[in-house]
């Protein structure tokens, strides 16, 4: 008995070590082996439609062309010859009439930067910049620039079209009358309710996508100033006016949608880099042909070029309010 009770204690231990092992064992999960990763396919980049490109450069190359003829032939520069072409060729080009008036505005005035800089050093050489009146009209003019940019993102394409439309009315009007020598006053006035006209200037020249040189040099001359200061200070004034109002469209236009191919918010860079440098060299031979044409006839040529451009601009907007 004592050697059965011994054999029974011997064999005891070898059961209590055995169990656990066996159900570790069963506790450890099968491994199934990962299905094999299906090899990776590398897609073709997105390649862009160049015809939209394509179709918008040569659009914005041929409102260059005409734009500097006809600053050329007219002695005028910036939007008030621009912006009438450039709203066409976006038309064709089956831009959004929603936006077209505010990229062609915007484009306008972006282009006028190098310009009215170029002009401003050339006139500050000559001495024709009255920097009296700059100092003391400066401030509201920018401020006037900067309203109007605001009040332009609050606006639609018509209401641009419309203020476009009546200003360049009024400047035809002057233009094919013989109202060269009529004067409102012999200098500047020095009131201070005088800044409302820079301050108007300003405002009214980001709307319409202008610089200093189509309202500021007749508001000069009114106001009793020689034909070359006015023609230099205003130049100034179209620096002035133009850079905020182009940094004001770029961050107006920034979530804008259906706009041209190559835009920053309403400034469309494809006009730009095209426009400028086109407008520099085809504006002398627009200036050759203005010499065969006196004073007065070419003033004509202006007021009616202002006056078509006039109409159409306020039949758009009135087609556009009725609709």
């Amino acid at each position: 008995m004592i050697a059965a009770a011994c054999a029974i204690r011997s064999r005891a231990p070898s059961r209590v070590w055995t169990r656990p092992r066996t159900a570790a064992c069963l506790a450890i999960p099968a491994v199934r082996a990962l299905p094999a990763a299906a090899p990776l396919r590398s897609s073709p980049p997105a390649v862009p439609e160049l015809a939209p490109l394509v179709s918008l450069a040569a659009m914005m190359l041929a409102a260059g062309v005409i734009g500097g003829l006809l600053a050329g032939l007219l002695g005028v520069g910036g939007g008030i010859v621009l912006v009438p072409v450039l709203d066409v060729a976006l038309g064709v080009l089956g831009v959004d009439a929603s936006v077209r008036m505010h990229v062609a505005v915007a484009t306008s005035l972006a282009t006028i930067i190098p310009t009215s800089l170029s002009s401003s050093r050339a006139h500050h050489r000559r001495g024709a910049v009255d920097y009296a009146i700059v100092r003391r009209w400066g401030v509201p003019v920018v401020a006037g620039s900067v309203a109007g940019t605001c009040l332009a993102a609050r606006v639609d394409g018509a209401a641009l079209a419309a203020v476009f439309g009546t200003v360049a009315l009024l400047v035809a009007v002057k233009m094919l009358l013989p109202l060269d020598d009529r004067v409102f006053a012999r200098d500047i006035p020095r009131q201070p309710l005088a800044l409302a006209i820079p301050l108007a200037l300003g405002t009214v020249s980001s709307l319409m996508g202008i610089g200093g040189g189509t309202l500021g040099v007749p508001t000069f001359s009114l106001l009793g100033q020689p034909i070359h200061r006015a023609v230099g200070t205003a130049a100034v004034f179209g620096l002035l006016i133009s850079l905020p109002a182009a940094i004001g469209y770029v961050v107006a236009g920034w979530r804008a949608g259906a706009l041209p191919p190559g835009s920053v918010g309403y400034v469309n860079l494809i006009g730009l880099a095209l426009i400028a440098p086109v407008t520099v060299l085809v504006a002398p031979a627009g200036a050759r042909l203005a010499h065969g044409l006196g004073r007065r006839a070419l003033g004509t040529v202006f007021g009616a070029f202002l006056l078509l451009v006039a109409v159409r601009m306020l039949y758009r907007a009135a087609q556009a309010y009725a609709a």
